[in-house]
Order: structure tokens, then C-alpha cells, then sequence
């Protein structure tokens, strides 16, 4: 209610008009903008006790969110008020606004504020980047007012809360309760960036998941984020496409204690697949002695190099057949992150040639497509050693998959690991054979 000084328009003039407010409790069960909004500036106005912010800040947003709600209810500026200006957007960026509810349980139904500080469970950055996915998948339209059928509000922090798995919708200001800070050198993915506009903290502050950098370069990574129309995954420029140098990097607290490298899972490593992982996997590699299957050095594209210097490590830990396959499961990744097992032996020294051994007649006697004498007399030589497994008749004078097969089981019988073991007889292992 206001109370207006008395008297006429023209007495009133140049005078100090005082208006008084009646505060009205706003309806929790009411989604309506200028319910939400008046429950928001409750909440940063709020004493500790009763569940607001703890600083002087408080009051401060307090007034800015009680200004904020006069012109969500008035549909314009409030007097003697000028809105934020938006940032400008680079072309196509398409960000959008991302306001965003108080503090709620899940569903918002409890008849009592959700706790703003509350004891935090553990989880892996698989999981987290795995439930912010399945928001991705799922397209789950952006509102700050609507709860998914998870349970959490369908606004930015509310995704971030969702992903961290905190069982409650927190916001920009309060997520940080749940986590460490942390240095833009040490992002991982499931780590959060988090801006705060203490201008407008409802409407003018946003958060998204880190999902790991796109290139060597960190100069774009992948977000999950919750905006207008709905969520997204998409190379974002560091720190984001507005207001980037505001961004704080934060660190779920449930990852402590944990191992913060858990296995990413095998869909992300093979033909095809591009992520940070794969990249964090050939770097792991190339410091156990993997770096001369990289020509150009590891990045996030899997290639014929990653399969390679995977192999070979996992040969150096004496493992064979489906567990020497070139992808990394589970014990490749633990023993890479945790330095464990075997390095990757030096390249061996073609020793001299033995005598008797018949000459090497050349790389190009080999392969695909060729038939000679040569490939016979290999072929019987590996039979003789006891290499013969894949031939289910001859060996004859014409190259085969059979011929292939059996030199690469002899080459790795020699420890040779990568291009060393991919069944071509070269000079070397001509002469160990017939040695």
C-alpha cells in the first residue's frame, strides 16, 4: 500500500512526495513473474538465518531486485531506474537471457525453502558430463519457473545443479557453496564457469558446465548450458560470449577424494570419435615413451597414432590379444593416470645379419597384390618357427591376410609394438626369422 502527502496536484508540486511500501509475502505455489521475482529478492535480502546471503552485498541486491520487481509488474522501467544494458553478441551466437529462480527443492512442491548450504555427495566427471548430456538430448526447454521431470528447475543454474547432482535448484550466487575454485589451467571437464552480475543477479548472471577444450590452443571449449529456447552443447569461446572476463571457474566439492580422471568411458576412443579425452589420453602416452608414433604431436581427432601408441603400451605391461587392442578400457587408463606398470621400450636396433640367412629381397616383394617365391619361402619359415596359425592351407607364392597376420604374431613375439608389428617383413625381421 502507498501513502501519498495530502493535498491538492498544485500544492504538491516541488515537494517530496514519500511513498510506503506494505510488503506482501509472495505466493510460494505461484510461478507468476512478479511472484518469482519478489521471492528472489526476498532471498538475497535475507539474513543468514533465514536462508539469504551473508554480506552487506545482500541488502544491496535486495533493492535492485525490489526495483526489478516493479518493472516485471509494471511492464517497464521502474522511475528513476534504467534497465542493464545487454552485451553486445557476436553474430550467430544466439546466448540469449538467462534469468533464474531462487533457491527450491526439487519440483519446488516442499512447503519450505530448500537449504542454501547442505552436506554434498560424491560423484565422477563421467557422471556429471553424462546427466548434462542426457538434458542435451533430451532439448529441455528453458524456464525459470518450470521443473523437469528429474525434478530441477529448467533455468541455467538449475541445469548446473542437475549435473552436479546436488538434489536441489541452486543459483549462480549460491553453487559456489557446493565447490572449490579453481585456475583456468586446471579446468577439467564437469567443472563449472560461473558469472555473477551483482547489478542484476536474477536476470543478468549466468553458468555452464565445462565439457573440455576443443583444440591444444584453449582457446574455445565445449559447454553444456542451459538458455533460450532450450539446452545446448557447443564450441564456446573462453570464458563465454559476453562478460568473459567475469567468469570463475569452480570445482564440484564431491569430487574430492575421488580420483578426478575417472575412465571416460570407451564409446569416447576409436574411429571417428573427437573429444578431449582422446587428446588427454595421447599426451599421457607420449610421457610413457609413445612420442615417436606421433608425427605431429596428440589432439582430440583419434587416428591410426592413438591406436598404435596405445598398443604399445599396453604390450609393455605384457598383455596380449583382445587386451592389447589399441583402445583403452579401464586398467590402460588407470595405469596411464596413475603412472603405473611399464613404459613404452625404446625402438630396438636391427642387430647384424646372421649367417646363412637367405637376402632380404626388398619391402616392395610384399604386401597386397604381390605373388613371388619370397612370400613362399616367408611363409614356410614361419611355419617352421611356429607362426603358422592363420593359415588354414598353404602358405603358397600369393600375399594373403594369412602371411600378414602370421608376421605380425612373430614381430610382437619380439616385443615390437606399432608400425614395428604391422605384419610386413622389413630387413629386421627377415633375419631374426631365418636366423
Amino acid at each position: 500500500m502507498e501513502h501519498i502527502s495530502s493535498g491538492t496536484p498544485e500544492e504538491r508540486q516541488g515537494q517530496t512526495v514519500l511513498i510506503e511500501f506494505t510488503e506482501i509475502e509472495p505466493d510460494r505455489s505461484c510461478a507468476c513473474a512478479g511472484c518469482s521475482a519478489r521471492r528472489l529478492a526476498r532471498m538475497h535480502g535475507a539474513g543468514p538465518a533465514d536462508g539469504g546471503h551473508r554480506s552487506a552485498r545482500g541488502a544491496r541486491r535486495a533493492a535492485v531486485l525490489v526495483a526489478a520487481v516493479g518493472t516485471v509488474l509494471g511492464g517497464g522501467a521502474a522511475a528513476g531506474t534504467t534497465g542493464p544494458t545487454p552485451a553486445p553478441q557476436p553474430s550467430g551466437s544466439a546466448t540469449g537471457s538467462t534469468p533464474q529462480g531462487a533457491v527450491s527443492p526439487l519440483f519446488g512442491r516442499q512447503s519450505d525453502q530448500a537449504p542454501r548450504l547442505r552436506s554434498v555427495g560424491t560423484t565422477t566427471r563421467t557422471e556429471i558430463l553424462a546427466r548434462a548430456q542426457r538434458w542435451v538430448d533430451q532439448q529441455v526447454p528453458y524456464s525459470m519457473s518450470s521443473y523437469w521431470s528429474d525434478g530441477y528447475r529448467q533455468d541455467c543454474s538449475g541445469f548446473v545443479s542437475m549435473a552436479w547432482g546436488l538434489g536441489s535448484s541452486q543459483t549462480t550466487w549460491t553453487l559456489p557453496d557446493f565447490a572449490t575454485r579453481t585456475d583456468r589451467s586446471e579446468l577439467q571437464p564437469g567443472d563449472a564457469l560461473i558469472y555473477n552480475n551483482p547489478a542484476n543477479p536474477g536476470a543478468g548472471s549466468h553458468t555452464v558446465i565445462f565439457g573440455g577444450w576443443t583444440s591444444a590452443a584453449q582457446t574455445q571449449y565445449v559447454a553444456y548450458e542451459q538458455t533460450r529456447p532450450g539446452t545446448r552443447k557447443r564450441a564456446t569461446p573462453y570464458a563465454y560470449w559476453s562478460n568473459s572476463a567475469s567468469y570463475v571457474a569452480y570445482r564440484h566439492r564431491g569430487l574430492d577424494g575421488t580420483r578426478a580422471d575417472g575412465f571416460p568411458g570407451a564409446d569416447k576412443f576409436g574411429p571417428g570419435q573427437s573429444n578431449p579425452y582422446v587428446q588427454q589420453l595421447g599426451e599421457m602416452l607420449v610421457k610413457r615413451g609413445a612420442g615417436r608414433f606421433y608425427g605431429e604431436g596428440p589432439d582430440p581427432s583419434w587416428g591410426e597414432p592413438d591406436r598404435r601408441a596405445t598398443e604399445a603400451f599396453q604390450l609393455a605391461q605384457g598383455w596380449r590379444g583382445s587386451e592389447a587392442d589399441g583402445l583403452p578400457g579401464k586398467d590402460t587408463w588407470d595405469y596411464l593416470v596413475n603412472g603405473k606398470g611399464q613404459d613404452i621400450p625404446a625402438a630396438a636396433t636391427p642387430p647384424p645379419p646372421p649367417a646363412g640367412a637367405p637376402a632380404y629381397p626388398g619391402a616392395d616383394a610384399f604386401g597386397p597384390g604381390r605373388s613371388n617365391p619370397y612370400i613362399q619361402q616367408l611363409g614356410e619359415q614361419l611355419v617352421r618357427k611356429g607362426y603358422g596359425r592363420h593359415y588354414s592351407e598353404g602358405p603358397g607364392p600369393s600375399w594373403s591376410e594369412s602371411d600378414r597376420l602370421n608376421v605380425a604374431d612373430f614381430q610382437t613375439a619380439q616385443g615390437w609394438t606399432g608400425s614395428e608389428a604391422d605384419g610386413l617383413p622389413g630387413p629386421h625381421t627377415w633375419r631374426l626369422l631365418f636366423s
